[in-house]
């Protein structure tokens, strides 16, 4: 459920940037797929890379996992 949550959080805020989830996965050095699976919350994502994507969505942790 939070995997999920997480990932549509996710999608929500790279939406708002206006970035396709190649041009974003590219961005923060990650592959397409993972990210995408990521996103669909099928991905059991380590903290490292939470922290990468919140960086590339330049917002913070406690924002990233707000409302989740």
């Amino acid at each position: 459920m939070i995997r999920k949550k997480l990932g549509q959080r996710i999608k929500e805020k790279r939406l708002q940037l206006g970035l396709s989830q190649e041009k974003f996965a590219l961005s923060i050095n990650m592959d397409r797929t993972y990210f995408a699976s990521v996103e669909k919350g099928k991905r059991n994502i380590s903290i490292l890379n939470i922290e990468k994507i919140a960086k590339g969505l330049n917002i913070s942790l406690s924002e990233l996992f707000q409302e989740l």
